[in-house]
């Protein structure tokens, strides 16, 4: 496969029946035109949609084309004018929604423990959502109507495919229950079926793969859950690059893509990323972003290393929106400029968390995110340290330091792995019960686990180590702790204390309405050193999460001082500055991204933005350690930056951050 376009629109068509005049209006010039106008160099068109329908010529199921369809060869001509103008067209085709199937072959859905039709989505009548079957005799026709995509459209004129909706849902319906029991598996414990739908989708990817691979094996392959993750990651083999579908404004939220970014760039695949024109979901018709919204959401791509993909929906007359383009163009004409800075770009990442997803149980579950997660990934990206997020499986030692949130389960795998890191010299910060040996003591923390703290809400007494920048004074700590104790004779030694509050709020007792005061009575450890681990007996990363008090930042930022010195890119800016390090080992340069953008919830539902707030007089500094730096300048516009290097650093100042800043170090080839 080419590489990666870095201007992608995925363009939805999920079109009722009810809509006469399907594609009337459309003229493949003017498509093409838009597109080309746009700067949009990909876009993902669709031979079939959520609703059922086809819109190509189909040779073989001619009576599934949409009956509306006044072009039938509306995709054949989709492709052709855009091929013209070297756009690349992926195929679009739906997986596990089609409301014609739900009509027509209601035995080919999947069916839940209680004989009810799986629904992920839970949305009121009329919908398409009940989820199908893989092991159905769906399967046949779904390679059918690939075969017949092939075969119509051509070869030769065929980019790739992008196959949606893949969900691991715990069917119970008998061909599910006799592949299980074939297998040995108990098809009446709800836990397994989950599990084996997790077996049940990779043998579907690859044998999918297989079978576009045999005819087109340059094709472009991506197979979407709306979500990438370390629970699917047996499969990434099928695909040829990532798509990761965050629409911030439409459920993901504006925490979802830098975390799972920063996991998906760790696997081996060109990603991409994807965000949506709408001001809120996908089918939201006759609305557009904030401009500064989706350049955020477009420039944070670039950020991490990823292309971009802006979501749209093709009205059903066939004409796209001069508003949505014009949009889109003004985004991606910075995107189209930038782009040299952002290819075959490596992230500069001291850090890598250890992602809690990863130990998710093999059970339906709804819990997103880990909240550690994000709290962690939010605590250093305000921090400016700059990380990846990776699983147990990788390799710890291309990390100075590993951050290990709040709940990691304990195994003696993983602690030995993480130990022997730790013997060659890697860092570790570990909090709460992540990887916590609750035996006789932890190796790697240097502590007794006691108990779970009595107290629902605790405190912490800043000192000259840990919270030097705080008053000398207690801080309420929003979340229950852990009780440790050092273990006698080991090297560890605390750093913070915890403090008792007079009594926990329970039976008669309360203090005014939250919690009662600090008792000025010490209490267990907070925080411990163990030569170059450090352990936080409370989950502060997912009570930073919750509440966000400064002062957990400013305790984890003391702690991840003590153990690797300053960050590789610090600033004298605000925290809602997002800064990403890159670098270009064949261009022989660093490139800084500066990202200011601060999103808001002005309505009841939504958060987005609205306004970009410049910056000024910002100053900086980016370690390059051996590198002989020769030139600084701001790109793309090539402006010379002056700076000066000492001890393994670049200083330098920018006027002015307008949303999104560029800054090329470039140096010596060695």
């Amino acid at each position: 496969m080419a590489a990666i376009r870095y201007r992608q629109v995925h363009l939805d068509f999920h079109t009722s029946e009810f809509i006469d005049r399907i594609g009337a209006d459309f003229d493949p010039a003017e498509f093409a035109q838009t597109l080309a106008a746009s700067d949009v160099d990909s876009i993902t068109c669709f031979a079939r949609c959520h609703h059922g329908w086809l819109y190509y010529p189909s040779k073989t199921h001619p009576e599934l084309i949409h009956p509306q369809l006044s072009n039938r060869d509306l995709l054949p001509q989709q492709i052709a004018a855009c091929h013209a103008r070297g756009i690349r067209v992926p195929i679009y085709t739906t997986v596990q929604w089609d409301g014609r199937i739900m009509r027509e072959h209601p035995e080919w859905l999947a069916i839940d423990g209680n004989g009810n039709y799986v629904d992920t989505q839970h949305v009121p009548a009329p919908h398409f959502y009940h989820t199908i079957c893989l092991n159905s005799p769906y399967r046949e026709f779904f390679k059918t109507h690939l075969q017949d995509i092939i075969d119509v459209i051509g070869k030769d004129q065929i980019d790739g495919f992008f196959m949606d909706i893949l969900f691991q849902v715990e069917c119970n319906c008998p061909h599910c229950r006799q592949k299980m029991t074939g297998l040995g598996m108990d098809p009446d414990q709800k836990n397994q079926r989950y599990r084996y739908a997790a077996l049940m989708l990779d043998e579907f990817k690859t044998e999918i793969t297989a079978f576009i691979h045999n005819q087109l094996p340059d094709a472009g392959i991506f197979y979407n859950s709306s979500h990438v993750g370390p629970k699917s990651k047996a499969s990434f083999k099928d695909y040829s690059h990532l798509e990761l579908e965050s629409l911030p404004s439409g459920g993901w939220g504006y925490d979802h893509f830098p975390v799972t970014s920063r996991y998906a760039r760790t696997l081996g695949k060109e990603m991409i990323g994807m965000t949506g024109k709408f001001h809120t979901y996908w089918g939201d018709f006759h609305s557009l972003k904030n401009q500064a919204a989706l350049e955020f959401e477009c420039f944070q791509m670039l950020a991490v290393g990823a292309g971009c993909s802006i979501g749209d929906q093709l009205h059903p007359n066939g004409r796209l929106s001069p508003g949505a383009y014009d949009l889109i163009g003004k985004v991606y004409a910075s995107v189209k400029a930038k782009e040299a800075y952002c290819r075959d770009a490596v992230p500069v990442s001291p850090i890598a968390i250890l992602t809690p997803e990863e130990f998710y149980p093999d059970e339906p579950h709804n819990l997103g995110l880990p909240p550690s997660l994000v709290g962690a990934a939010r605590m250093l990206q305000e921090l400016s340290w700059p990380f990846d997020i990776i699983d147990s499986q990788m390799d710890f030692s291309a990390y100075s330091l590993l951050v290990l949130p709040d709940q990691i389960p304990f195994s003696p795998e993983l602690s030995g792995k993480i130990q022997a890191y730790l013997d060659q010299g890697g860092s570790l910060l570990g909090s709460y019960d992540a990887c916590l040996d609750k035996g006789p003591a932890s190796e790697l923390y240097g502590v007794r686990f006691l108990a779970e703290s009595p107290y629902y809400r605790e405190f912490v007494l800043p000192n000259a180590v840990i919270g030097k920048s705080l008053h000398r004074e207690e801080y309420v700590m929003y979340d229950r702790a852990f009780d440790v104790e050092q273990v006698p004779g080991a090297r560890s030694s605390v750093l913070m204390d915890k403090v008792k509050p007079y009594f926990d709020r329970s039976g008669d007792r309360f203090c005014s309405h939250q919690h009662a005061p600090s008792s000025g009575q010490t209490g267990h450890p907070a925080v411990i050193r163990n030569g170059n681990a450090i352990y936080f007996a409370h989950p502060v990363f997912r009570l930073y999460r919750k509440n966000a008090p400064r002062w957990c930042k400013l305790m984890v930022r003391d702690a991840l001082e003590l153990l690797l010195g300053q960050s590789p890119v610090s600033h004298n800016g605000p925290s809602t500055l997002i800064t990403a390090l890159n670098e270009q080992p064949r261009e022989s340069r660093l490139v800084l991204h500066l990202l200011h953008y601060i999103t808001e919830k002005r309505s009841e539902e939504i958060y987005t933005i609205e306004d970009v707030i410049p910056l000024h007089n910002l100053e900086l500094r980016i370690e390059v350690g051996p590198r002989q730096v020769r030139r600084v300048q701001a790109v793309p516009a090539a402006t010379g930056i002056s700076f000066r290097q000492e001890a393994g650093a670049v200083y330098f100042a920018i006027d002015q951050v307008l949303g999104h800043g560029m800054v090329a170090l470039d140096y010596e080839r060695s």
